[in-house]
């Protein structure tokens, strides 16, 4: 059951509005017609008769013709309205990976960051150069909440204002704190409020979604489980092998696979604190994701994607996501359909909540039986984000997240959401890609004190690997012995398990058909970690907060 991770804790309603119709008036007043006046007339001592008009009335100003608000129409208007855009954008974060890209699709979009991951030469990142005093960070929301408050930050938004617009922001994690200090800078922030989407990133009301949406999920039960014996009563339809999912938590940090006592008491602490979990029939199965965007004419669906999870390479958390891969015909023309039905159908229903935007489904494939089952949604942009943002489907029309920014935009625009759909569905408009999450999986606290840079690499045949240049996201990767790479741990950094020490992005396929990481993949991996050079520390009892970049 892979949830898509950070590494730190995780963590509108739509406002609607009634236009009010205005009845026809049809009685009328009837007007008397006016007698027309007589012409006056004058003597003259000749005795001819003068007549002396009328003075011709004064022509009122012709009235100004009101403003028509511009409706765009289509994906090609759509895009030319971002490229001409006026208002300053923002994706604040602890770094920019989820909206790579996003800086080249609109102008006047900038990231503010607190890790910079290309070193100062990225030229839309802005990151403050000097650190303040701060609590110590808990989530990425802490993270961005420090953002807000540093004075650089703030000098940065007041300086890009158009006039009294401070612009908009879009946060990977937020919660009500953030709000209000987005509201103080004057910053709208482009995502449903911070407690809808509290509401819905619980695992728990993920399930009750999907029944009103009437989207299968794996066989389950929600329940408070006071004990071992207690959770054999309430799951006894289930069968002894189980999943059980806390309400909030990161990538295999709150997925617990149980099938006995010894494996319940690992984790009993954590169960029974909860009033109420998630617990599920553990089934054979793949991991897949669909990442979507419910706008005002439907919802918008892109391709299934596979999952990376738990390889042991990358992740030291056994249900912990770990990449993905976008590629052609990666699932049966059922399994597609399917998944694509469920979306749009879970998208709906998100709307009738009150939600609008960007979201992500995950899927779970059995394999003893081929049926499709939600897993869990994540109502934000995610780890998954820059793998749907970059294949071939959307840059022919454009990325999931330039529609997302657009219900914001104050802007009404036509759109033919089934059209779109059947286009991004056809399979000649995908293009191979995969990505690799790889973490520090020692129980180790180490010192970096050589780290890779950011950008394209190069393998040899042997399997060593050379920094070839500098770019700024994976598009500039032209075979499948090149790679981008984004570093997040950096010299002067510290590892610690589960650390995220960077993403790797490159053509072509890292799994094998059965799901297990191919030869090329292992290379890659091994030749990523021998870049980065680490020494142990020894006080263990220090503490180390490094947080990371890809919850989803």
């Amino acid at each position: 059951m892979a949830t898509k991770k950070t590494t730190t804790t995780k963590k509108d309603t739509k406002a609607t509005t009634k236009k009010a119709t205005a009845k026809k008036v049809t009685d009328k007043k009837v007007v008397p017609k006016k007698a027309t006046p007589k012409k006056a007339t004058v003597k003259k001592s000749t005795s001819t008769k003068v007549t002396a008009k009328k003075p011709a009335a004064k022509k009122s100003a012709p009235k100004k013709k009101a403003a028509i608000a511009e409706v765009l129409s289509g994906v090609p208007d759509i895009r030319r309205f971002f490229y001409k855009n006026e208002t300053p954008l923002y994706f604040i974060s602890a770094t920019n990976f989820n909206m790579l890209g996003a800086d080249e699709w609109i102008k006047g979009f900038k990231f503010i960051c607190h890790i910079e991951c290309f070193d100062g030469l990225h030229p839309n990142v802005f990151s403050p150069k000097n650190e303040i005093p701060h609590d110590e960070f808990t989530g990425i929301e802490d993270i961005n909440n420090y953002l807000l408050q540093h004075p650089e930050v703030q000098e940065y938004i007041d300086s890009r204002r158009n006039g009294k617009d401070a612009g908009k922001a879009m946060f990977l994690m937020f919660d009500e704190n953030t709000e209000k200090l987005a509201k103080k800078l004057g910053l709208e922030i482009m995502f449903p409020p911070a407690k809808m989407r509290t509401l819905m990133d619980n695992k728990v009301n993920t399930n009750r979604i999907a029944e009103k949406a009437g989207v299968a999920c794996v066989p389950y039960v929600l329940s408070q489980v006071k004990d071992y014996a207690h959770l054999n009563k309430v799951s006894k339809k289930l069968g002894t092998d189980l999943v059980i999912q806390t309400p909030f938590g990161d990538s295999g940090h709150t997925t617990f696979f149980i099938s006995n006592e010894a494996e319940y008491k690992k984790h009993a602490e954590e169960i029974e604190k909860e009033k109420e979990v998630k617990v599920m029939k553990r089934i054979n199965c793949k991991g897949s994701a669909i990442e979507a965007c419910v706008t005002r004419h439907g919802t918008i669906v892109a391709p299934l994607m596979t999952e990376l999870v738990g390889f042991k390479e990358m992740t030291p958390y056994k249900g912990g996501w770990c990449g993905n891969e976008i590629y052609p015909n990666a699932f049966s023309p059922d399994i597609r359909n399917k998944a694509a039905k469920y979306t749009q159908l879970f998208g709906d229903q998100l709307k009738k909540e009150g939600y609008k935007g960007y979201f992500e489904l995950d899927f779970l494939i059995d394999q003893d039986n081929g049926e499709i089952y939600l897993g869990e949604l994540n109502p934000r942009v995610t780890g998954a984000s820059s793998i749907t943002n970059h294949a071939v489907f959307a840059l022919a029309d454009a990325p999931l997240f330039v529609f997302h920014i657009l219900e914001w935009m104050g802007v009404d625009y036509k759109l033919n959401v089934k059209e779109l759909n059947a286009r991004w569905a056809r399979q000649e408009n995908i293009d191979g890609w995969s990505q690799l999450i790889i973490k520090h999986t020692e129980d180790t606290i180490e010192y970096v004190s050589e780290a890779p840079m950011s950008g394209i690499w190069k393998m040899f045949d042997n399997g060593h690997i050379q920094y070839d240049r500098m770019d700024s996201h994976r598009r500039a990767v032209e075979t499948e012995n090149e790679a981008f790479f984004l570093h997040i741990s950096k010299k002067g950094d510290y590892l610690y398990e589960g650390a995220d020490m960077g993403i790797l992005v490159s053509r072509g396929r890292m799994m094998t058909d059965d799901f297990k990481l191919n030869e090329r993949a292992q290379n890659w991996i091994k030749a990523i970690r021998g870049q980065y050079v680490s020494q142990l520390v020894e006080d263990k009892r220090k503490k180390i907060v490094l947080t990371g970049t890809l919850t989803k």
